[in-house]
């Protein structure tokens, strides 16, 4: 099912919303400080071109610099991605089919917003249940 999905996502959503990431990711990437920004951007791309069956979750080792870097990029290309996503979702919520694409389209603006300190994993199956740590676990200090 989650490759049906994607498929029909890819055409009416995906490969927009990917654009929309690539550009920004482009654009921070002419400035040698905004390379994070960028480098976060193409991975959402990814993300946004083939999102079911996978998840976003928190990064165990983001800090500080992680909440400055949100904060700068939810100021400067943040907002107008979570814009494209709302934008993007209005017109599938209107056909049958398209409603659980629009949910994953707003499911989509939190990583739109605060891309920094999160990673894209696989959704959890019964095998792989220990391979990622829940969102917010904190690894025993050494």
């Amino acid at each position: 099912m989650n490759a049906v999905l994607n498929v029909i996502w890819l055409l009416l959503a995906g490969i927009w919303l990917a654009l929309g990431y690539v550009i920004a990711g482009v654009i921070c990437m002419v400035l040698i400080i905004t390379i994070p920004f960028g480098i976060a951007s193409f991975r959402i791309a990814g993300y946004a071109l083939w999102p079911f069956g996978r998840t976003v979750v928190d990064k165990p080792t983001a800090g500080a610099w992680s909440t400055i870097g949100n904060v700068i990029w939810l100021l400067v290309a943040g907002i107008w991605l979570a814009i494209g996503h709302v934008i993007t979702a209005i017109p599938l919520f209107v056909s049958i089919i398209g409603i659980p694409l629009g949910i994953a389209n707003l499911r989509m603006i939190p990583i739109s917003l605060l891309p920094l300190g999160k990673q894209i994993v696989p959704v959890r199956g019964p095998y792989q249940a220990a391979a990622y740590p829940p969102a917010g676990y904190a690894y025993p200090p050494r």
